[in-house]
């Protein structure tokens, strides 16, 4: 679908009581101008009002390009604004689905993001990531503050729950300075431990060895550039994977490098990783420091450590995601809740 100028959604009546003996009960009625977009906008048999429904407790029946809501005030008023959201990412050309009206929902919870969800101001302040094959935008508060860091900052540590968006935003803007040539090479790493298994010996050679502990950071390549473009930048060498074994004795200049899964890194292989900084680089640095598989109880995670020391310190942000900014799907953040409270 191709960019269309972007037209007002307007409101032919406010929030009002619909019954003046309580207080908490609203309606609203929103009319899009707009109707090209409706069918995706309510999805296929309304399975995103029915979303809305189900997620903030109010009632929606859509007249044509009218749309009623009704509710508590608070949920009409969210339920309202995550409409118009979804509405405006609609023409602007963006996708909506499942995920993407559950970070508005999440969003809209947010009183400070509030001219982000209607349209008032841009999505994330203006803040986006821009791919060959795709545009995106935050789809939480801490990813806006995250994507900010991104843009800005020289070495960022994200810290978080998987499915945060931790590995996947900081891979995409990393093809998009390597696109614009603002770094020379894209550098993934992590330490090749297991996730509470002992794999054993594995055939083929290093590549083939190692491929298995990186293939979440080739999904997310895949998923910001064509398959064809990776594979050559992947022979030329401007796009590196490797363990961070690997990085040992090197100085990453013109890069940006990445490391994922970082609470599996020891304190001594977290320093000699850090210490590879190079000029006009950019180091992020990911990981959940509640799954660390360091075999040993004497190992304290090089994540942990690397935290306590570097907080504060100029030119380091440290962004820390939880279980509210899982973007995948909801039963995701209910699995992280369930577990987090559970440990706590």
């Amino acid at each position: 679908m191709g960019r269309k100028p972007h037209r007002a959604v307007s409101e032919s009546a406010q929030l009002r009581p619909s019954d003046r003996a309580s207080h908490r009960r609203a309606r609203a009625e929103v009319e899009f101008e707009e109707q090209t977009v409706l069918g995706v906008l309510f999805g296929e048999f309304d399975a995103n009002l029915v979303q809305l429904e189900n997620r903030l407790g109010v009632y929606i029946s859509a007249r044509g390009n009218r749309v009623l809501i009704e509710g508590s005030e608070d949920s009409v008023a969210r339920a309202r604004d995550v409409l118009k959201g979804m509405h405006r990412r609609l023409i602007e050309g963006q996708e909506i689905d499942a995920g993407a009206i559950e970070s508005l929902i999440a969003m809209s919870n947010e009183p400070t993001l509030d001219g982000i969800i209607s349209g008032k101001e841009p999505a994330g302040g203006g803040i986006m990531i821009r791919t060959r094959r795709k545009t995106i935008v935050p789809r939480s508060a801490t990813q806006i503050d995250y994507m900010k860091a991104l843009a800005s900052k020289d070495m960022i540590f994200a810290l978080g729950p998987a499915g945060t968006g931790k590995t996947y935003l900081a891979v995409a803007q990393a093809v998009s300075q390597l696109i614009t040539g603002s770094v020379q090479r894209l550098i993934l790493s992590r330490p090749a431990v297991e996730a509470g298994e002992r794999l054993g010996f594995l055939p083929g050679d290093m590549k083939e060895k190692v491929d298995p502990y990186l293939r979440p950071l080739y999904d997310a390549l895949y998923d910001c550039m064509p398959p064809e473009q990776v594979e050559r930048r992947l022979a030329s060498g401007e796009i590196e994977v490797a363990p961070i074994a690997f990085m040992r004795g090197r100085t990453l200049a013109d890069a940006f490098v990445i490391l994922d899964e970082a609470q599996n890194t020891t304190r001594e292989q977290m320093k000699m990783f850090l210490t590879r900084f190079g000029m006009n680089s950019r180091m992020v640095i990911c990981g959940d420091p509640r799954q660390v598989d360091i075999l040993g109880g004497d190992r304290m995670s090089g994540l942990a450590d690397a935290v306590e020391r570097l907080e504060g310190v100029d030119g380091i942000a440290i962004t820390r995601f939880t279980a509210a900014d899982v973007v995948r799907h909801p039963i995701v953040g209910r699995i992280v809740e369930a577990y987090e409270g559970k440990d706590a």
